[in-house]
């Protein structure tokens, strides 16, 4: 799933992309705000992979607004205005969007934010992690596995254990399911940790990670 958030002033726009982004199947909506100033802090807890924003709002605009993040997602930008177009596109957005927008128009904007997407997480072979206002540049080699810990995650590496906020399922998406795989609602493994399998677990370094039994197919045929 691609996560997303929308920043709009203007309710009618929001009602659209909202729907938009129901309809679509790889879309799931993580925030929804009316003006850059209250995303900022929205953005901070939750953060997304795509943002749908506005160029023309009041207060700040969504150029301004880009250029102030310090970990920026892939941006589409949505307005009436076409003379702001070569603005957005020297931000590097994965497209731009008039409104009134058109739905086969958005889902050619999507089609490209999937490609920059597939296309990133090929090259990269790490995750940036957030700790407190902190960003751990962590290779994936050095992930042995993930523990779900009430509201936050505990990644567990060879010499020690970062607690991020985040959930197991957005931890799922962002991780190349080439290398890892859900054992547990609770457990994400790094699968060229595993040292062996024994009935309804698996020893990595010098824990034991349970397998539940609606994962166990698929851990067992990964293990192939």
């Amino acid at each position: 799933m691609i996560t997303c958030a929308i920043i709009d002033d203007e309710p009618l726009s929001r009602q659209v992309l909202r729907q938009f982004v129901t309809d679509h199947p790889d879309l799931s909506l993580k925030g929804e705000y009316k003006d850059a100033l209250e995303a900022l802090a929205g953005i901070e807890q939750n953060e997304v992979d795509l943002l749908l924003l506005d160029i023309n709002m009041p207060k700040l605009s969504g150029i301004n607004f880009y250029k102030s993040l310090s970990s920026k997602p892939l941006v589409i930008f949505t307005t009436a205005y076409p003379e702001f177009a070569l603005d957005g596109f020297e931000l590097n957005a994965v497209d731009y969007l008039m409104k009134p927008i058109a739905f086969d128009r958005f889902l050619k904007a999507i089609q490209k934010v999937k490609g920059r997407l597939k296309t990133s997480r090929e090259i990269q072979d790490y995750i940036l992690l957030k700790v407190d206002k902190k960003l751990y540049r962590t290779p994936f080699s050095d992930i042995l596995y993930l523990e779900a810990f009430g509201d936050y995650a505990k990644v567990h590496l060879e010499n020690q254990v970062l607690i991020i906020t985040s959930t197991m399922k957005k931890m799922e998406a962002e991780l190349p399911n080439e290398l890892f795989i859900r054992t547990h609602k609770s457990y994400i493994i790094n699968t060229s940790k595993v040292e062996f399998i024994e009935g309804n677990q698996v020893k990595i370094g010098s824990q034991m990670i349970p397998i539940g039994l609606r994962y166990r197919e698929a851990v067992l045929e990964k293990m192939k």
